[in-house]
């Protein structure tokens, strides 16, 4: 199963894949499950989609989780078109480390420099305690 939270490509990069349509095809249909969110996406909205994602983990059966982090949704990000600030991340992985799977984690996007260190610090976070 494949997941993946991001901004609605109608908008931003890669433009032409990540729509909520593609869904897999044919013995992969139903494995893929893209959650595409509008600009200026805020906390609440995207912990209605974290639930969605983990929702479908869950009754996927999965046994581990690979997480690709991309800080590029902060408010900040010169790139990003979201609304996720420092603390949120914190909050953002309380919710998938209560997920309660063995979990790796992947930084994989962010181009506020000086940020970048501290949100995924703040992201890291709940893993400790989990």
């Amino acid at each position: 199963l494949t997941v993946s939270i991001h901004a609605d490509p109608t908008f931003e990069f890669p433009w032409f894949a990540g729509h909520a349509s593609e869904t897999g095809d044919g013995k992969g249909d139903g494995w893929n499950l893209n959650i595409p969110l509008p600009r200026a996406c805020e906390l609440d909205r995207w912990l209605n989609a974290l639930t969605t994602a983990l929702d479908r983990i869950k009754a996927s059966g999965a046994d581990a989780l690979v997480v690709a982090l991309g800080v590029d949704t902060y408010v900040d990000d010169p790139l990003g078109t979201f609304v996720i600030r420092g603390d949120d991340y914190a909050t953002i992985a309380g919710r998938i480390a209560a997920a309660d799977l063995p979990t790796v984690i992947i930084q994989e996007g962010g181009y506020a420099v000086d940020a970048i260190g501290t949100n995924v610090a703040r992201f890291l976070d709940p893993f400790r305690t989990a």
